[in-house]
């Protein structure tokens, strides 16, 4: 008999690719989320009665932040708060079978502790370093921004530290979210990392792309980010590293909002070359990398960078982090390049040496493709979860 998982994630993310995985093989029970039914539509292979949503705080949440809630810090924190709060007590409430309770950090304390008590098991799903390494981090990046952060709230820390004992596995996907735990004091063998995939049915390159090389054309140089810009992501890095590169006909597109950082960085660089196309529709996402020379993720700390693997499908090549998850993906002068983070001077020299050698560009692409092939996109990452749930829970 397959090992019977119940998933508990506040949000989307990884998921709901994770549960279409375990539903193919049988492993599946139920996926709790706080996203509203309407904006799940999207999610093929996963049967309706097995999503479970409680979109009651978390709904408002999201509606809120895109409408400026995110200015509002005391608010901010506490509908956050309240959101992960009751979707894991309603969890809770709702298990009364033993199960395998596969929860993201945060949102799992009381429904793991209650999977246990009936004799099954809590994984705490953590996306990021540990907590308090992602908050170190993140507040020394704001102060090279001049900026004051609040920091992740305390009950959030003290929450999610109890959920790692709790836990009887914690789930990373990167060898940084791996070492990270590592130097906070926990074992190896309570880790499991197992990296994200990427979605190979939806990006890919174009046809035209490649018979006309059109991405590595010598009268532009593009280069593409996506994601929020802001501390969290090297957004200074990355204008830095614009700004450094010597090309008649350079351009730097970004996808994605701007923290109030990241517009105020904007106003200290030149705007020559740099188009901000704001947030764009997934469906379109795949002409934009087809339509790049590189993409570029200077993040100072992202447990896995999943738009790294959605460039390389495209035969982008990527210029990222160490903080990233790039290592686990990639490896350095082969299909990309990985830079220490706040190197704004490396990713300029990186760029550089790709605007001015276009057989390194070709060959590049091909290998980024090649490797994402050979990963094998979110079946592989289904497949090795079968693994580990197969070796490690059944008798």
């Amino acid at each position: 008999m397959p090992v019977k998982v119940t998933q508990l994630s506040i949000g989307r993310f990884h998921h709901f690719h994770l549960a279409r995985q375990l539903e193919k093989n049988g492993s599946l029970t139920a996926i709790y989320t706080g996203y509203p039914r309407f904006k799940l539509r999207d999610e093929p292979g996963i049967p309706a009665e097995k999503i479970h949503t409680f979109p009651w705080l978390q709904g408002p949440y999201m509606l809120g932040m895109r409408y400026g809630l995110r200015r509002l810090n005391w608010l901010n924190r506490e509908w956050a708060w309240c959101a992960h709060e009751t979707i894991d007590r309603y969890v809770s409430s709702r298990l009364h079978e033993p199960t395998v309770l596969l929860a993201l950090s945060g949102s799992g304390l009381y429904a793991g502790r209650r999977a246990q008590q009936l004799g099954g098991l809590h994984i705490c799903d953590r996306g990021s370093s540990h907590i308090r390494v992602q908050d170190q981090l993140l507040h020394q990046e704001y102060r090279r921004y001049g900026a004051e952060w609040q920091g992740i709230d305390p009950r959030s820390v003290a929450k999610e530290e109890a959920e790692y004992v709790q836990a009887d596995w914690i789930s990373i996907p990167s060898q940084f979210c791996l070492e990270s735990f590592i130097s906070k004091g926990f074992p190896a063998d309570k880790l499991i990392k197992i990296p994200y995939g990427a979605r190979l049915d939806r990006f890919a390159p174009s046809q035209c792309s490649h018979d006309t090389n059109a991405h590595n054309r010598v009268d532009e140089f593009r280069v593409l980010f996506v994601g929020q810009a802001g501390p969290r992501k090297g957004f200074v890095d990355l204008l830095k590293a614009f700004s450094l590169l010597q090309h008649p006909h350079k351009r730097l597109s970004l996808i994605g909002s701007l923290s109030p950082e990241a517009k105020s960085m904007l106003d200290a660089f030149s705007h020559e070359g740099v188009e901000y196309l704001g947030s764009v529709p997934n469906a379109e996402l795949r002409g934009h990398y087809n339509r790049a020379t590189v993409f570029v993720l200077p993040s100072i700390e992202e447990g896995f960078g999943m738009v790294m693997g959605e460039a390389m499908a495209c035969g982008c090549p990527v210029i990222a982090s160490m903080n990233t998850g790039a290592a686990d993906l990639f490896t350095d002068g082969q299909e990309g390049f990985i830079v220490p983070i706040r190197s704004p001077g490396v990713i300029a020299d990186r760029l550089q040496q790709l605007a001015d050698e276009p057989l390194l560009r070709e060959r590049m692409s091909w290998a980024a493709l090649a490797r994402v092939k050979q990963l094998g996109g979110w079946d592989a990452y289904g497949d090795a979860w079968q693994c580990f749930l197969t070796t490690h829970l059944m008798d």
